[in-house]
């Protein structure tokens, strides 16, 4: 038995993990690396093994930095079975096919710019080979994987559908318990549930470490914040522009949207949901009721929770467009959220120069994104191959993040410990732990948190580095 970590190793983006064993090989997500365009662009074009290897793949979630190099796999040919839970292939459906198409309209947009054209990666008919490919099951029901290896899935609280993994492997008379973290979310969060520990205990543990160095400030106040800046900035008679994740982050933006205006908390500007794959996924949110936080008021007072007299979606190009040569205040929100790609691009070049605009950042910016450009403040930023200077006023709202800071994690993997059972391959004083999903000086910092906190064997393991269990 074996773990390779083939992606998100020292990192965040581009999650997938190799477990070997009885000569089978499992992937545990496939994702897309994101950053500097021509060092990802190759990165992502590699297999980091044959198809023809690869036995099953077991999936977190539906973000596109853990599944979205699914497509690749059956575009090489790939036909064997990818489990994950049934809302997140529910959401991989829209946001695989998401993927595909913005591949191939930015490769087009670049072109007819005279820009240097990227092809794309995958197209349609692979993201949806893809998702024909998925078992959806529910969450704390056991399946088995391939021989000596089952899995159940837990609720993580980061998306809808957001699962940690847990895998019992067997091999040659030996087992070993391991427990991948996916992304662990907040308690408090909008709509979905809080995480839940896997129960049982465990031998290895592969824990995220996005916030492994900072702590994040109360779920509870963002939303007064949120009214804050839209008040402040619709005084300027300005624009709020939200580069946000389209599953996920923009529902609990529309959600709370919806709990201010019926308030009076903030004033009645239009609020535009500028993205086709935020619409799709609220639409497969609505399906999902019964993995809903059931004790928020909101979700106990209110049938439609995503419309609101305020809030507009646009789907077609046509309406994005538009938005541009409209006046007045107002809030966009529009994908990706990493100002990577999507229509956020077209609303910052327009945007970003206005001083009565505000950038409002909401999420987790990577190294060498966009986003994390205009988080630190840099006076000009590139959209498009052009430079436009960053005058709009930048906010940013850690409230939002769907990610644990540290001392969440470490919740996390004290619960993940504590359930250990004496006399038991999962029954140890303390499991490895593997870092996962994290910067190196997040990483780093959180280690040595760890390793003071009672856990002696704690690494970050560097890209292809493959661990004997």
């Amino acid at each position: 038995m074996e773990i390779e970590f083939a992606g998100a190793a020292r990192e965040v983006t581009g999650s997938c993990h190799i477990v070997r064993i009885n000569g089978k090989t499992v992937l545990l997500d496939f994702g897309m690396f994101q950053g500097r365009r021509s060092e990802t662009r190759a990165k992502n074009a590699a297999l980091p093994l044959e198809v023809r290897e690869i036995d099953a793949v077991v999936l977190s979630h539906a973000h596109i930095d853990h599944a979205g190099r699914l497509p690749l796999l059956t575009a090489h040919g790939y036909a064997n079975p990818i489990y994950c839970t049934a809302a997140t292939r529910d959401l991989s459906a829209v946001m695989l096919a998401d993927s595909a198409h913005i591949q191939e309209k930015d490769a087009e947009f670049l072109a007819r710019r005279q820009r240097e054209a990227v092809p794309p990666l995958y197209g349609m008919r692979d993201a949806t080979t893809a998702v024909d490919r998925m078992v959806g099951l529910p969450y704390d029901t056991w399946f088995d994987v391939v021989p000596g290896m089952r899995a159940t899935f837990t609720d993580a609280g980061h998306i809808l559908g957001s699962a940690s993994l847990t895998l019992e492997c067997t091999e040659r008379g030996t087992r070993k318990r391991i427990v991948f973290s996916g992304d662990i979310g907040r308690r408090g969060l909008p709509i979905i549930r809080d995480p839940k520990p896997p129960t049982g205990g465990a031998d290895v543990v592969l824990l995220e470490s996005t916030y492994g160095n900072r702590d994040h400030p109360p779920v509870a106040g963002a939303r007064e914040q949120l009214a804050r800046v839209i008040s402040e900035t619709a005084a300027r008679g300005g624009r709020v522009l939200v580069p946000a994740f389209s599953v996920g982050r923009t529902q609990e933006l529309v959600y709370d949207l919806h709990i201010l205006a019926r308030e009076g908390k903030i004033p009645e500007v239009p609020i535009y949901i500028d993205s086709p794959l935020a619409i799709d996924a609220t639409t497969v949110f609505a399906m999902h009721p019964e993995i809903f936080d059931q004790t928020e008021d909101l979700i106990q007072k209110v049938q439609d929770l995503f419309k609101f007299p305020l809030v507009r979606y646009t789907r077609e190009a046509t309406e994005s467009k538009a938005l541009n040569s409209q006046h007045g205040p107002m809030v966009i929100i529009a994908a990706s959220g990493m100002a990577e790609a999507g229509r956020i691009l077209h609303h910052l070049a327009h945007g970003a120069s206005d001083p009565r605009n505000t950038i409002l950042i909401v999420g987790f910016q990577a190294e060498h994104t966009l986003g994390r450009r205009i988080v630190e403040h840099a006076p000009v930023v590139r959209v498009f191959g052009d430079e436009i200077p960053l005058r709009a006023r930048v906010e940013v709202l850690a409230g939002y993040s769907a990610h644990g800071d540290r001392h969440e994690l470490q919740q996390w993997l004290d619960a993940v410990r504590d359930e250990g059972t004496p006399g038991t391959a999962s029954g140890r004083t303390s499991p490895d732990v593997y870092l996962v999903h994290g910067e190196p000086d997040a990483q780093d910092a959180f280690a040595a948190q760890l390793r003071a906190a009672g856990y002696p064997s704690v690494e970050a393991p560097v890209p292809h580095r493959k661990v004997a269990l």
